[in-house]
This record gives C-alpha cells, sequence and structure tokens, in this order.
C-alpha cells in the first residue's frame, strides 16, 4: 500500500508541475504577443521595418527610401589599418561601402570595384575622402579575368601597393523552384559569386606580402541553406570551402584568409531581389527580430583584416547573423 501511494504521489506531483508550466507558458505566450520587439544594442536604434520597394538590377543605394546606416558615427579609428591599402569589390554600396568607411577610419587608402552605380561610388568615394585617404573607383564586371586583372594593377599603380582584399561583390535573385532556375540566372550567379573571387584573389596574391589579408563576404545562407535561394546558397557555401582551402595554402606566405557571413542586411540587393511587399519586414525573421545596417557588419571586417587583432586567425567563417534561434 504504501508503495501505491507514493506512486499516486509521484504522479499528482508531477501533473502539479505540468499544470504549473502550462500556466506560466500561457502567460508569457500572451506577453510575448503584446510586447516583444525587435532587439536593439547599439548605440543607436535601427530601423526593424523598410518601406515597400522594388529595384531594378544592380540596385541603387542612393534610391533605397530609407538609406543604409553606414557611417557609424560611434566608432573611432585607431590606427588599425595605418598606411595599407585595400582593394574592395562590390565597395559602391551596401556592406563593401560601409567596409569602406571604416577602412579609411584606421588610416588605409581604398579602392573600390563597381558595376555601374557610379552615384553610389561617388558617395563611398566622398565618404572615404572625408576620412583623409584615398579612393579611387574602378568600373566594371568581376566576373572578367581581365578586369580583376585590370583591378588589382590600377590599385597597385595607383595607390602604390596591396594590403588588404575583400571580396565583396555578389549577384542574388530568388527562384521558389528549380524548374525556374534559367540556365543564364544560374550561370550570372556563380560568374560573379565564385568566378570573381577567384579571378580577384588570384591577380591579388603576387601583389601581397606576408601580414597581408584577403576577406570573403560569405553568408548564413551557405551555412543553413535557403530553399529560394538555391544558386546563391550554393555560392556562398562555395566561398566558405575556398576561404578554408585558399588560407591553407597561403599560409606560407603569410597571408591570412578569412570570411563574414551575415544574416539580413539592409543594402540594395534586397530590394532588387525580392517583390515590394516582402521589402517591408526583411529580416524580422532573425532572432533579433530585424535586419542588421551595414555598419553593424563592417567593425567584423576590420577586425578580419588588422594583423593587431587577428594575426593568429586564418581559414575562419565567422557568422554575424543577429543570433540564433533555439
Amino acid at each position: 500500500m504504501a508503495a501505491q501511494s507514493s506512486t499516486r504521489d509521484a504522479a499528482e506531483q508531477g501533473r502539479d508541475i505540468q499544470m504549473e508550466v502550462d500556466r506560466i507558458d500561457a502567460h508569457h505566450k500572451n506577453e510575448t504577443r503584446e510586447s516583444k520587439k525587435p532587439m536593439q544594442a547599439g548605440v543607436r536604434e535601427y530601423p526593424s521595418e523598410f518601406p515597400a520597394q522594388h529595384q531594378k538590377k544592380s540596385g541603387n543605394e542612393a534610391e533605397l527610401q530609407l538609406a543604409p546606416m553606414y557611417d557609424a558615427p560611434d566608432y573611432e579609428g585607431s590606427h588599425k589599418l595605418q598606411d595599407k591599402v585595400a582593394l574592395i569589390t562590390g565597395g559602391d554600396s551596401g556592406i563593401g561601402r560601409a567596409v569602406a568607411v571604416l577602412f579609411a577610419r584606421e588610416g588605409a587608402d581604398v579602392a573600390i570595384c563597381f558595376l555601374e552605380s557610379r552615384d553610389d561610388a561617388l558617395t563611398t568615394k566622398a565618404a572615404v575622402e572625408k576620412e583623409g585617404r584615398q579612393c579611387i573607383l574602378i568600373e566594371g564586371d568581376v566576373s572578367k579575368s581581365a578586369f580583376c586583372e585590370a583591378s588589382v594593377r590600377t590599385t597597385v599603380d595607383k595607390l602604390g601597393k596591396l594590403d588588404i582584399l575583400v571580396n565583396n561583390a555578389a549577384f542574388q535573385e530568388h527562384t521558389s523552384d528549380i524548374v525556374d532556375l534559367t540556365d543564364e540566372h544560374f550561370d550570372r550567379t556563380l560568374k560573379t559569386n565564385l568566378y570573381g573571387y577567384f579571378f580577384m584573389a588570384r591577380a591579388a596574391i603576387p601583389h601581397m606580402k606576408p601580414g597581408s589579408s584577403i576577406i570573403m563576404t560569405g553568408s548564413v545562407t551557405g551555412i543553413e541553406g535557403s530553399k529560394e535561394l538555391l544558386d546563391y546558397s550554393m555560392t556562398k557555401g562555395g566561398i566558405h570551402a575556398f576561404t578554408r582551402s585558399l588560407s591553407s595554402q597561403l599560409i606560407e606566405r603569410g597571408i591570412r584568409v578569412n570570411a563574414i557571413a551575415p544574416g539580413p542586411v539592409w543594402t540594395p540587393l534586397n530590394p532588387a531581389d525580392r517583390p515590394a511587399e516582402d521589402v517591408v519586414k526583411f529580416g524580422s525573421t532573425s532572432a533579433m527580430g530585424r535586419a542588421a545596417q551595414p555598419e553593424e557588419i563592417a567593425p567584423a571586417f576590420v577586425f578580419m583584416a588588422a594583423p593587431c587583432c587577428s594575426s593568429y586567425i586564418t581559414g575562419e567563417i565567422l557568422p554575424v547573423i543577429g543570433g540564433y534561434s533555439a
């Protein structure tokens, strides 16, 4: 009898615990429904919604409603990249522009490659020069080997050397069904995102000395995949593998190779990919409940570029994705 009583007590205790947890869960669910807000952990508040808008490719930052925040006014430089020279592909807008500005604030001169948005490129140039550093503009298509070689030569001829390569230019366009992903679409994504990274690295490496750095822009899609970005995710996973492989090859030369893998970031890439109505809540499914702004991603590139910060880091993929959902 004592054993039966003990069994009943244990079962009853389990049900009591269950009822209490159910009550707490219901309370938290209502609380979350009413009060959950996107996380703000920076020095200024960042937007969690965007005006509905759609752009023709390749996208233009100057025409974006709600301009991306790239100038990081509270970031103070400390000579981490003093008198170094950086070449940044896709440096006219988005992450590339923010990286160019912070590199300049850390003392670097910058060359930026861009496809066609000259107004955006000129804005980036002015922002770099405002930091007291030189900026040269190089227009062309990174999927062409000859252009990548010419870009490196121009950088070295005009700025004297090359210490940092940031492979950042990308093509992204969604498709909901693999049968709708055309040969032309697939080819453009791979040529820009993979050929471009390879061609630029191959051209740059002979000019780089020990202590130099190559940084690739990867993506959370290269880690987690994305059902509507099959080709883009494939290239970003390839970029991560290229990063690790090339880093091993270049250790003897003293050149570090790393990748930053951002989550959703507010740049012209997004409204040039998505329908206007989908842009409004862009980034809301991240753990922080919002997209990043370019200035929130750029310090990671400074970290990987600066020998004083990351001299023992190579072959790493650093996710900057706004947290993980349990």
